[in-house]
Protein backbone atom coordinates (compact mmCIF):
# COMPACT_ATOMS: atom_id res chain seq x y z
CA UNK A 1 0.00 0.00 0.00
CA UNK A 2 3.05 2.33 1.01
CA UNK A 3 4.17 2.03 -2.58
CA UNK A 4 1.32 3.31 -4.26
CA UNK A 5 0.38 6.02 -2.02
CA UNK A 6 2.17 8.68 -4.00
CA UNK A 7 1.69 12.66 -4.47
CA UNK A 8 1.13 13.83 -7.71
CA UNK A 9 4.03 14.04 -10.42
CA UNK A 10 7.05 15.83 -10.54
CA UNK A 11 5.79 17.82 -13.60
CA UNK A 12 2.13 18.71 -12.16
CA UNK A 13 3.42 19.85 -8.81
CA UNK A 14 6.85 22.31 -10.46
CA UNK A 15 4.35 24.42 -11.69
CA UNK A 16 2.81 25.69 -8.56
CA UNK A 17 6.45 25.87 -7.07
CA UNK A 18 8.12 28.31 -9.33
CA UNK A 19 5.52 30.10 -10.23
CA UNK A 20 4.85 34.04 -8.41
CA UNK A 21 1.51 35.82 -7.70
CA UNK A 22 0.90 38.48 -5.40
CA UNK A 23 -2.46 37.20 -4.40
CA UNK A 24 -2.52 35.96 -1.24
CA UNK A 25 -1.46 32.68 -1.10
CA UNK A 26 -4.35 30.18 -0.09
CA UNK A 27 -4.26 28.37 3.49
CA UNK A 28 -5.62 25.83 5.79
CA UNK A 29 -8.36 26.31 7.97
CA UNK A 30 -6.02 24.99 10.79
CA UNK A 31 -3.91 22.28 11.19
CA UNK A 32 -2.39 20.09 14.11
CA UNK A 33 1.36 19.79 13.51
CA UNK A 34 3.53 18.12 15.94
CA UNK A 35 6.82 16.24 16.68
CA UNK A 36 6.80 12.54 16.76
CA UNK A 37 8.76 9.90 18.48
CA UNK A 38 11.24 7.53 16.75
CA UNK A 39 10.34 4.39 15.95
CA UNK A 40 9.96 1.38 13.35
CA UNK A 41 8.78 2.07 10.18
CA UNK A 42 9.35 5.65 9.46
CA UNK A 43 8.77 6.56 6.16
CA UNK A 44 6.22 9.76 5.24
CA UNK A 45 2.64 8.58 4.44
CA UNK A 46 -0.31 10.17 3.62
CA UNK A 47 -0.35 13.61 1.48
CA UNK A 48 -3.68 12.95 0.08
CA UNK A 49 -7.00 14.70 0.90
CA UNK A 50 -9.97 12.22 2.61
CA UNK A 51 -12.88 13.87 3.24
CA UNK A 52 -11.92 17.55 4.10
CA UNK A 53 -8.53 15.91 5.97
CA UNK A 54 -5.59 16.34 4.67
CA UNK A 55 -2.73 14.34 6.27
CA UNK A 56 1.28 13.73 6.23
CA UNK A 57 2.76 11.53 8.65
CA UNK A 58 6.34 10.44 10.18
CA UNK A 59 7.82 13.57 7.64
CA UNK A 60 11.09 14.94 8.29
CA UNK A 61 11.27 18.35 6.99
CA UNK A 62 12.61 17.57 3.94
CA UNK A 63 9.37 15.52 3.06
CA UNK A 64 7.57 18.20 3.94
CA UNK A 65 9.60 20.82 1.48
CA UNK A 66 9.43 18.46 -1.47
CA UNK A 67 5.66 17.91 -1.22
CA UNK A 68 5.35 21.48 -0.80
CA UNK A 69 7.29 22.53 -3.81
CA UNK A 70 7.50 19.30 -5.98
CA UNK A 71 11.03 18.44 -6.27
CA UNK A 72 12.79 15.02 -5.39
CA UNK A 73 15.08 14.87 -1.87
CA UNK A 74 18.12 15.97 -3.88
CA UNK A 75 16.72 19.51 -5.06
CA UNK A 76 16.26 20.27 -1.37
CA UNK A 77 19.35 21.95 -0.75
CA UNK A 78 21.31 23.40 2.20
CA UNK A 79 19.68 23.03 6.08
CA UNK A 80 20.76 21.96 9.24
CA UNK A 81 21.27 18.67 10.36
CA UNK A 82 18.43 17.62 11.87
CA UNK A 83 15.83 18.30 8.66
CA UNK A 84 16.13 14.75 7.53
CA UNK A 85 15.47 12.58 11.41
CA UNK A 86 12.90 14.84 12.84
CA UNK A 87 9.82 13.22 11.86
CA UNK A 88 6.13 15.47 12.30
CA UNK A 89 3.02 14.88 11.91
CA UNK A 90 0.54 17.65 10.23
CA UNK A 91 -3.14 17.09 9.96
CA UNK A 92 -5.10 20.46 8.43
CA UNK A 93 -8.46 20.67 7.54
CA UNK A 94 -9.09 22.02 4.04
CA UNK A 95 -12.13 21.91 1.36
CA UNK A 96 -12.56 18.75 0.17
CA UNK A 97 -12.74 19.46 -3.53
CA UNK A 98 -8.94 21.14 -3.05
CA UNK A 99 -6.89 19.99 -6.01
CA UNK A 100 -3.07 19.05 -5.58
CA UNK A 101 -1.75 22.19 -6.83
CA UNK A 102 -3.93 24.38 -4.53
CA UNK A 103 -2.82 21.88 -1.53
CA UNK A 104 0.23 22.21 -2.49
CA UNK A 105 0.49 26.24 -1.71
CA UNK A 106 -1.55 25.48 1.59
CA UNK A 107 0.95 23.25 2.32
CA UNK A 108 3.89 25.99 1.65
CA UNK A 109 1.72 28.66 3.56
CA UNK A 110 1.86 26.49 6.19
CA UNK A 111 5.55 25.99 6.59
CA UNK A 112 6.24 29.55 6.31
CA UNK A 113 3.77 30.14 9.29
CA UNK A 114 4.38 27.16 11.73
CA UNK A 115 8.08 26.56 11.17
CA UNK A 116 9.34 30.24 9.90
CA UNK A 117 10.22 28.40 6.75
CA UNK A 118 12.34 30.82 4.13
CA UNK A 119 13.78 29.61 1.36
CA UNK A 120 14.76 30.83 -2.34
CA UNK A 121 14.95 29.16 -5.45
CA UNK A 122 18.01 28.55 -7.40
CA UNK A 123 19.73 26.22 -9.80
CA UNK A 124 22.71 23.29 -9.69
CA UNK A 125 23.81 20.54 -11.85
CA UNK A 126 22.39 16.90 -11.02
CA UNK A 127 22.52 14.01 -11.88
CA UNK A 128 19.36 13.06 -13.29
CA UNK A 129 17.99 10.34 -15.85
CA UNK A 130 16.64 11.47 -19.20
CA UNK A 131 14.83 9.36 -21.33
CA UNK A 132 15.10 9.25 -25.03
CA UNK A 133 14.11 7.56 -28.09
CA UNK A 134 15.77 4.22 -28.43
CA UNK A 135 17.58 3.14 -31.57
CA UNK A 136 14.81 1.55 -33.06
CA UNK A 137 11.11 2.53 -33.47
CA UNK A 138 9.13 3.82 -30.73
CA UNK A 139 6.56 1.07 -29.42
CA UNK A 140 4.14 2.87 -27.21
CA UNK A 141 -0.02 2.79 -29.08
CA UNK A 142 -1.40 6.47 -29.36
CA UNK A 143 -3.95 7.23 -26.88
CA UNK A 144 -7.43 8.23 -28.39
CA UNK A 145 -8.32 9.99 -25.77
CA UNK A 146 -10.84 8.73 -23.68
CA UNK A 147 -10.41 6.86 -20.21
CA UNK A 148 -8.82 7.92 -17.15
CA UNK A 149 -5.21 9.34 -17.23
CA UNK A 150 -1.95 7.42 -15.12
CA UNK A 151 -0.91 4.23 -14.10
CA UNK A 152 -2.82 1.21 -13.12
CA UNK A 153 -0.75 -1.74 -11.21
CA UNK A 154 -1.95 -5.05 -11.81
CA UNK A 155 -2.14 -8.09 -9.57
CA UNK A 156 0.09 -11.07 -9.38
CA UNK A 157 -1.00 -14.12 -10.31
CA UNK A 158 -1.56 -16.07 -7.57
CA UNK A 159 0.18 -19.17 -6.49
CA UNK A 160 3.24 -19.26 -8.26
CA UNK A 161 4.89 -21.96 -8.46
CA UNK A 162 8.63 -22.05 -6.25
CA UNK A 163 11.30 -20.63 -8.27
CA UNK A 164 8.50 -18.82 -11.23
CA UNK A 165 9.45 -15.30 -11.25
CA UNK A 166 7.68 -12.44 -10.56
CA UNK A 167 7.19 -9.61 -12.24
CA UNK A 168 6.00 -5.73 -11.53
CA UNK A 169 2.99 -5.31 -14.37
CA UNK A 170 1.73 -1.91 -14.65
CA UNK A 171 -0.96 -0.43 -17.25
CA UNK A 172 -0.67 3.15 -18.47
CA UNK A 173 -2.98 4.76 -20.72
CA UNK A 174 -3.24 8.73 -21.65
CA UNK A 175 -0.38 9.65 -20.92
CA UNK A 176 2.22 12.62 -22.57
CA UNK A 177 6.29 11.58 -22.78
CA UNK A 178 6.70 14.23 -19.49
CA UNK A 179 4.46 12.17 -17.32
CA UNK A 180 5.55 8.63 -18.96
CA UNK A 181 8.65 10.18 -17.56
CA UNK A 182 7.43 11.13 -14.07
CA UNK A 183 5.44 7.74 -13.92
CA UNK A 184 8.84 5.75 -14.36
CA UNK A 185 10.52 7.12 -11.39
CA UNK A 186 7.55 6.92 -9.24
CA UNK A 187 7.12 3.41 -9.91
CA UNK A 188 10.31 1.95 -10.17
CA UNK A 189 12.04 4.23 -7.27
CA UNK A 190 13.98 1.19 -6.65
CA UNK A 191 16.07 1.75 -9.87
CA UNK A 192 15.46 5.76 -10.91
CA UNK A 193 16.43 7.39 -7.73
CA UNK A 194 16.37 10.66 -9.25
CA UNK A 195 13.96 12.25 -11.08
CA UNK A 196 13.52 11.43 -15.20
CA UNK A 197 13.42 14.12 -17.22
CA UNK A 198 10.96 13.75 -21.05
CA UNK A 199 13.59 14.27 -23.88
CA UNK A 200 12.00 12.39 -26.70
CA UNK A 201 10.31 15.00 -28.28
CA UNK A 202 7.14 13.06 -28.84
CA UNK A 203 3.68 14.81 -28.73
CA UNK A 204 0.28 13.62 -28.23
CA UNK A 205 -0.56 10.94 -25.50
CA UNK A 206 0.24 7.45 -25.38
CA UNK A 207 -0.97 4.23 -23.67
CA UNK A 208 1.33 1.37 -22.92
CA UNK A 209 2.28 -1.79 -20.68
CA UNK A 210 5.21 -2.84 -18.69
CA UNK A 211 6.59 -5.38 -16.89
CA UNK A 212 10.00 -5.75 -14.81
CA UNK A 213 11.14 -7.41 -12.18
CA UNK A 214 11.72 -5.58 -8.44
CA UNK A 215 15.19 -4.23 -7.99
CA UNK A 216 15.37 -6.93 -4.59
CA UNK A 217 14.20 -9.77 -7.19
CA UNK A 218 16.23 -8.93 -10.71
CA UNK A 219 18.81 -11.59 -8.51
CA UNK A 220 16.92 -14.15 -7.82
CA UNK A 221 15.15 -13.96 -11.39
CA UNK A 222 18.01 -14.60 -12.73
CA UNK A 223 17.78 -15.03 -16.77
CA UNK A 224 14.29 -13.93 -16.80
CA UNK A 225 14.93 -11.16 -14.52
CA UNK A 226 14.02 -7.73 -16.50
CA UNK A 227 15.31 -4.40 -15.27
CA UNK A 228 13.80 -1.26 -15.62
CA UNK A 229 16.29 -0.01 -18.18
CA UNK A 230 15.89 -3.24 -20.25
CA UNK A 231 12.15 -3.40 -19.74
CA UNK A 232 11.56 0.37 -21.04
CA UNK A 233 14.18 -0.66 -24.27
CA UNK A 234 12.63 -3.71 -25.38
CA UNK A 235 9.04 -2.84 -24.30
CA UNK A 236 8.51 0.58 -25.20
CA UNK A 237 11.30 1.28 -27.16
CA UNK A 238 12.77 4.14 -25.28
CA UNK A 239 15.84 4.47 -23.58
CA UNK A 240 16.99 5.84 -20.12
CA UNK A 241 20.24 7.38 -19.12
CA UNK A 242 22.32 9.09 -16.18
CA UNK A 243 23.06 12.50 -17.35
CA UNK A 244 24.04 15.65 -15.03
CA UNK A 245 21.52 18.32 -15.97
CA UNK A 246 21.06 22.17 -14.48
CA UNK A 247 17.77 21.52 -12.62
CA UNK A 248 15.60 23.99 -10.29
CA UNK A 249 16.20 23.40 -6.35
CA UNK A 250 15.06 24.55 -3.22
CA UNK A 251 17.68 26.34 -1.25
CA UNK A 252 16.39 26.59 2.29
CA UNK A 253 17.59 30.10 4.25
CA UNK A 254 15.97 29.51 7.36
CA UNK A 255 13.61 27.19 9.19
CA UNK A 256 12.81 26.09 12.88
CA UNK A 257 13.39 22.97 14.59
CA UNK A 258 10.13 23.13 16.60
CA UNK A 259 6.87 24.59 14.82
CA UNK A 260 4.24 27.02 16.68
CA UNK A 261 1.99 26.23 19.62
CA UNK A 262 -1.67 24.33 17.95
CA UNK A 263 -4.35 26.63 18.34
CA UNK A 264 -6.61 25.74 21.76
CA UNK A 265 -9.32 22.49 20.27
CA UNK A 266 -7.59 22.41 17.28
CA UNK A 267 -7.71 18.19 17.78
CA UNK A 268 -11.54 18.66 18.27
CA UNK A 269 -12.23 20.54 14.89
CA UNK A 270 -10.52 18.57 12.41
CA UNK A 271 -12.71 16.09 10.43
CA UNK A 272 -12.90 12.67 11.94
CA UNK A 273 -11.49 9.93 10.21
CA UNK A 274 -13.53 6.65 10.48
CA UNK A 275 -11.31 4.16 12.66
CA UNK A 276 -13.97 1.20 11.76
CA UNK A 277 -15.24 -0.82 8.82
CA UNK A 278 -18.67 0.07 7.93
CA UNK A 279 -19.77 -3.81 7.44
CA UNK A 280 -17.08 -6.75 7.98
CA UNK A 281 -17.92 -10.50 7.57
CA UNK A 282 -15.34 -13.05 9.79
CA UNK A 283 -14.92 -16.62 9.72
CA UNK A 284 -12.78 -19.75 9.81
CA UNK A 285 -10.70 -20.11 6.80
CA UNK A 286 -11.01 -23.58 4.87
CA UNK A 287 -8.66 -26.47 5.77
CA UNK A 288 -6.43 -26.26 2.82
CA UNK A 289 -6.69 -22.21 2.17
CA UNK A 290 -3.05 -20.37 1.47
CA UNK A 291 -2.86 -16.59 2.60
CA UNK A 292 -3.93 -14.35 0.22
CA UNK A 293 -5.30 -10.80 -0.37
CA UNK A 294 -6.61 -8.60 -2.44
CA UNK A 295 -6.17 -5.03 -2.92
CA UNK A 296 -8.63 -2.55 -2.23
CA UNK A 297 -11.85 -2.79 -4.87
CA UNK A 298 -13.65 0.02 -5.80
CA UNK A 299 -16.22 0.94 -3.13
CA UNK A 300 -13.30 0.42 -0.45
CA UNK A 301 -14.00 -3.90 -0.67
CA UNK A 302 -10.75 -5.74 1.14
CA UNK A 303 -10.17 -9.08 1.20
CA UNK A 304 -8.11 -11.29 3.37
CA UNK A 305 -7.64 -15.02 3.19
CA UNK A 306 -6.04 -17.84 4.97
CA UNK A 307 -4.68 -15.57 7.73
CA UNK A 308 -4.13 -16.44 11.15
CA UNK A 309 -4.91 -14.42 13.82
CA UNK A 310 -1.22 -13.74 15.03
CA UNK A 311 -0.83 -12.45 11.29
CA UNK A 312 -3.85 -9.85 11.66
CA UNK A 313 -2.51 -8.47 15.11
CA UNK A 314 0.61 -8.09 14.40
CA UNK A 315 -0.48 -5.99 10.50
CA UNK A 316 -2.98 -4.11 13.15
CA UNK A 317 -0.52 -2.91 15.63
CA UNK A 318 2.79 -2.78 13.03
CA UNK A 319 4.41 -5.56 14.72
CA UNK A 320 7.80 -6.36 12.85
CA UNK A 321 8.84 -9.85 14.67
CA UNK A 322 7.34 -12.65 16.63
CA UNK A 323 9.19 -12.07 19.87
CA UNK A 324 7.41 -8.38 19.99
CA UNK A 325 3.97 -10.61 20.74
CA UNK A 326 3.96 -11.49 24.01
CA UNK A 327 0.96 -14.17 25.61
CA UNK A 328 -0.09 -15.53 22.62
CA UNK A 329 -1.89 -18.69 23.09
CA UNK A 330 -0.71 -21.77 20.31
CA UNK A 331 -3.98 -21.44 18.45
CA UNK A 332 -2.94 -17.59 17.62
CA UNK A 333 -0.22 -19.35 14.86
CA UNK A 334 -2.51 -22.03 13.59
CA UNK A 335 -6.48 -21.07 13.36
CA UNK A 336 -6.33 -19.04 9.93
CA UNK A 337 -9.54 -16.96 8.81
CA UNK A 338 -11.15 -15.12 6.18
CA UNK A 339 -12.34 -11.44 5.92
CA UNK A 340 -14.37 -9.75 4.08
CA UNK A 341 -14.80 -6.09 4.87
CA UNK A 342 -15.81 -2.62 3.37
CA UNK A 343 -15.03 0.58 3.96
CA UNK A 344 -16.51 3.82 4.61
CA UNK A 345 -17.13 5.84 2.37
CA UNK A 346 -15.87 8.80 4.63
CA UNK A 347 -12.50 6.97 4.56
CA UNK A 348 -12.10 6.62 0.94
CA UNK A 349 -9.60 8.37 -0.15
CA UNK A 350 -10.00 11.51 -2.94
CA UNK A 351 -7.44 10.44 -4.93
CA UNK A 352 -5.64 9.58 -8.18
CA UNK A 353 -6.39 6.50 -10.17
CA UNK A 354 -3.41 4.71 -8.93
CA UNK A 355 -3.03 5.31 -5.33
CA UNK A 356 -5.18 3.16 -2.79
CA UNK A 357 -8.76 4.11 -1.79
CA UNK A 358 -7.61 3.69 1.76
CA UNK A 359 -3.98 4.49 3.32
CA UNK A 360 -2.16 1.62 5.52
CA UNK A 361 -2.85 3.73 8.89
CA UNK A 362 -6.15 4.01 8.22
CA UNK A 363 -6.47 0.38 7.61
CA UNK A 364 -4.30 -0.67 10.69
CA UNK A 365 -7.27 1.12 12.71
CA UNK A 366 -10.18 -0.12 11.05
CA UNK A 367 -8.85 -3.71 11.75
CA UNK A 368 -7.74 -3.22 15.65
CA UNK A 369 -11.65 -2.50 16.06
CA UNK A 370 -12.19 -5.13 14.14
CA UNK A 371 -10.36 -7.98 16.18
CA UNK A 372 -10.64 -6.73 19.29
CA UNK A 373 -14.52 -6.50 18.75
CA UNK A 374 -14.86 -9.92 17.27
CA UNK A 375 -12.76 -12.00 19.09
CA UNK A 376 -12.67 -10.06 22.50
CA UNK A 377 -9.02 -9.14 22.37
CA UNK A 378 -7.37 -7.38 24.76
CA UNK A 379 -3.94 -5.85 24.99
CA UNK A 380 -1.26 -3.84 26.06
CA UNK A 381 2.17 -2.35 25.60
CA UNK A 382 4.84 -3.41 28.25
CA UNK A 383 8.93 -3.15 28.56
CA UNK A 384 9.87 -6.62 28.77
CA UNK A 385 13.86 -8.27 28.20
CA UNK A 386 13.71 -9.11 24.77
CA UNK A 387 16.51 -10.34 22.18
CA UNK A 388 17.59 -6.84 20.39
CA UNK A 389 20.52 -5.86 18.68
CA UNK A 390 23.57 -3.37 20.11
CA UNK A 391 25.75 -1.91 17.82
CA UNK A 392 29.29 -2.05 19.04
CA UNK A 393 32.63 -0.89 17.17
CA UNK A 394 35.44 -3.59 16.01
CA UNK A 395 37.75 -2.00 13.34
CA UNK A 396 36.20 1.05 12.38
CA UNK A 397 35.72 1.38 8.58
CA UNK A 398 34.26 5.02 8.06
CA UNK A 399 35.14 8.20 6.42
CA UNK A 400 35.18 11.43 8.34
CA UNK A 401 32.59 13.77 7.45
CA UNK A 402 32.65 17.40 6.46
CA UNK A 403 30.79 18.91 9.05
CA UNK A 404 29.72 21.76 6.47
CA UNK A 405 27.76 18.83 4.85
CA UNK A 406 23.97 18.31 6.39
CA UNK A 407 23.30 15.10 7.68
CA UNK A 408 21.77 12.62 4.95
CA UNK A 409 19.94 8.99 4.64
CA UNK A 410 19.94 7.92 1.48
CA UNK A 411 18.38 4.95 -0.26
CA UNK A 412 20.76 4.03 -3.10
CA UNK A 413 24.21 5.58 -4.49
CA UNK A 414 25.90 9.44 -3.36
CA UNK A 415 24.87 11.44 -6.13
CA UNK A 416 26.92 10.97 -9.11
CA UNK A 417 28.37 7.52 -7.99
CA UNK A 418 28.19 4.05 -9.55
CA UNK A 419 25.50 1.80 -8.34
CA UNK A 420 27.27 -1.42 -6.32
CA UNK A 421 24.02 -3.34 -7.19
CA UNK A 422 25.05 -2.69 -11.08
CA UNK A 423 27.98 -5.09 -10.69
CA UNK A 424 26.76 -7.54 -7.46
CA UNK A 425 22.66 -7.63 -7.74
CA UNK A 426 22.55 -9.96 -4.96
CA UNK A 427 23.51 -7.21 -2.77
CA UNK A 428 19.95 -5.31 -3.29
CA UNK A 429 19.70 -3.36 -0.28
CA UNK A 430 22.07 -0.13 -0.43
CA UNK A 431 22.22 2.79 1.80
CA UNK A 432 24.15 5.54 1.42
CA UNK A 433 24.76 8.01 4.81
CA UNK A 434 26.49 11.27 5.01
CA UNK A 435 27.60 13.13 8.27
CA UNK A 436 26.01 10.99 10.47
CA UNK A 437 26.29 9.87 13.74
CA UNK A 438 26.26 5.97 14.67
CA UNK A 439 23.91 6.96 17.12
CA UNK A 440 21.71 8.30 14.29
CA UNK A 441 22.43 4.80 11.98
CA UNK A 442 21.35 2.58 14.82
CA UNK A 443 18.17 4.19 14.99
CA UNK A 444 17.33 3.97 11.53
CA UNK A 445 18.74 0.53 11.33
CA UNK A 446 15.12 -0.87 12.52
CA UNK A 447 13.89 1.19 9.48
CA UNK A 448 16.98 0.45 6.68
CA UNK A 449 16.27 -3.71 7.43
CA UNK A 450 13.01 -4.83 8.71
CA UNK A 451 13.82 -8.46 7.67
CA UNK A 452 16.73 -8.47 10.00
CA UNK A 453 16.30 -5.87 12.83
CA UNK A 454 12.61 -6.18 14.46
CA UNK A 455 13.60 -3.65 18.10
CA UNK A 456 14.88 -0.69 18.47
CA UNK A 457 18.90 -0.82 17.68
CA UNK A 458 21.41 0.34 20.83
CA UNK A 459 24.37 2.16 19.84
CA UNK A 460 27.63 1.26 22.42
CA UNK A 461 30.38 1.72 20.01
CA UNK A 462 31.53 4.98 21.44
CA UNK A 463 32.57 6.84 18.44
CA UNK A 464 31.08 10.58 18.51
CA UNK A 465 31.42 12.37 15.21
CA UNK A 466 29.54 12.35 11.88
CA UNK A 467 30.81 9.55 8.83
CA UNK A 468 30.22 9.31 5.57
CA UNK A 469 29.78 5.29 4.72
CA UNK A 470 27.73 3.34 1.93
CA UNK A 471 26.13 -0.06 3.42
CA UNK A 472 25.17 -2.70 0.68
CA UNK A 473 23.73 -6.02 1.67
CA UNK A 474 20.99 -8.62 0.50
CA UNK A 475 17.40 -9.07 1.59
CA UNK A 476 16.03 -10.85 4.09
CA UNK A 477 13.69 -12.61 1.86
CA UNK A 478 16.89 -14.08 -0.19
CA UNK A 479 17.88 -15.91 2.79
CA UNK A 480 14.40 -17.27 3.47
CA UNK A 481 13.45 -19.03 0.23
CA UNK A 482 13.37 -15.97 -1.87
CA UNK A 483 10.00 -14.25 -0.25
CA UNK A 484 9.45 -10.62 0.58
CA UNK A 485 7.95 -7.86 -1.16
CA UNK A 486 9.15 -7.51 -4.77
CA UNK A 487 7.44 -4.49 -5.66
CA UNK A 488 9.05 -0.97 -6.11
CA UNK A 489 6.43 1.44 -7.41
CA UNK A 490 7.13 4.98 -4.90
CA UNK A 491 10.68 3.48 -3.55
CA UNK A 492 11.87 -0.53 -3.56
CA UNK A 493 12.48 -2.27 -0.55
CA UNK A 494 14.90 -4.19 -2.27
CA UNK A 495 12.65 -7.27 -1.14
CA UNK A 496 13.08 -7.04 2.50
CA UNK A 497 10.20 -8.67 4.67
CA UNK A 498 9.52 -9.08 8.10
CA UNK A 499 10.44 -12.90 8.34
CA UNK A 500 11.62 -15.18 11.29
CA UNK A 501 12.85 -13.30 14.54
CA UNK A 502 16.19 -11.52 13.73
CA UNK A 503 18.01 -14.63 16.07
CA UNK A 504 17.24 -16.74 13.49
CA UNK A 505 18.51 -14.93 10.40
CA UNK A 506 21.71 -17.17 9.11
CA UNK A 507 25.33 -15.50 9.87
CA UNK A 508 27.40 -17.25 6.93
CA UNK A 509 27.96 -16.08 3.34
CA UNK A 510 25.67 -17.28 0.44
CA UNK A 511 28.46 -19.18 -1.92
CA UNK A 512 26.39 -16.91 -4.79
CA UNK A 513 27.89 -13.56 -3.21
CA UNK A 514 24.87 -12.76 -1.34
CA UNK A 515 25.92 -10.62 1.96
CA UNK A 516 23.07 -10.66 5.34
CA UNK A 517 23.09 -7.24 6.95
CA UNK A 518 25.38 -8.50 9.70
CA UNK A 519 27.59 -9.87 7.62
CA UNK A 520 27.75 -6.46 5.70
CA UNK A 521 28.01 -4.08 8.68
CA UNK A 522 31.07 -6.05 9.84
CA UNK A 523 32.84 -6.46 6.32
CA UNK A 524 31.84 -3.12 5.06
CA UNK A 525 32.31 -0.64 8.16
CA UNK A 526 34.16 -2.44 10.91
CA UNK A 527 31.45 -2.78 13.16
CA UNK A 528 29.07 -5.51 14.44
CA UNK A 529 25.63 -6.14 15.79
CA UNK A 530 25.20 -8.55 19.01
CA UNK A 531 22.17 -10.10 20.04
CA UNK A 532 21.89 -8.95 23.98
CA UNK A 533 18.61 -8.86 26.46
CA UNK A 534 17.22 -5.64 27.57
CA UNK A 535 14.09 -4.70 27.81
CA UNK A 536 11.94 -3.04 24.92
CA UNK A 537 8.33 -2.49 24.58
CA UNK A 538 6.21 -5.50 23.31
CA UNK A 539 2.79 -5.95 22.90
CA UNK A 540 1.06 -8.53 25.60
CA UNK A 541 -2.16 -10.09 24.70
CA UNK A 542 -4.32 -10.13 27.89
CA UNK A 543 -7.32 -12.21 26.64
CA UNK A 544 -8.54 -13.37 23.37
CA UNK A 545 -11.43 -15.69 22.55
CA UNK A 546 -10.70 -18.40 19.82
CA UNK A 547 -14.03 -18.18 18.28
CA UNK A 548 -15.15 -15.13 16.67
CA UNK A 549 -19.00 -13.72 17.71
CA UNK A 550 -21.22 -14.22 14.70
CA UNK A 551 -21.56 -12.33 11.71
Amino acid sequence: MRAFACVSSLALLSSAAFSQSTETPPAFEFSDVHAVAPGANQFMRGGLMRGGRYELRTATMVDLIKTAYGVDDDNVIGGPNWLEFDRFDLIAKAAPSSSPERIQLMLQALLADRFHLVVHNDTKSLPEYVLTLGKGRQKLKESDGTGEKGCQGQPQPQNLPPGVPRYITVSCHNLTSAAIADELHQMAGGYLDTPVVDSTGLKGSWDFDIKWSGRGQLAAAGADGISIFDAVDKQLGLKLELQKLPMPVIVIDRVNQKPTENLPGVTKALPVTPTEFEVAVVKPSAPDSRQTRSPFQPGGKLELQGFTLKTLIRIAWDINGDEMLVGAPKWLDSDKFDIIAKASTATLLHAPSNAPPVDIDALRLMLRALLVDRFKLAVHNEDRPVSAYTLVAVKPKLNKADPANRTRFKEGPALASKDPRDKNPLLGRLVTCQNMTLAQFAEQLQNIAPGYIHSPVLDATGIDGGWDFTLSFSPAGQFQGGGGRGGDRGGDRGGETTGPPSAAMPAASDPSGALTLFEAIDKQLGLKLELKKRPVSVLVIDSVEQKPTDN
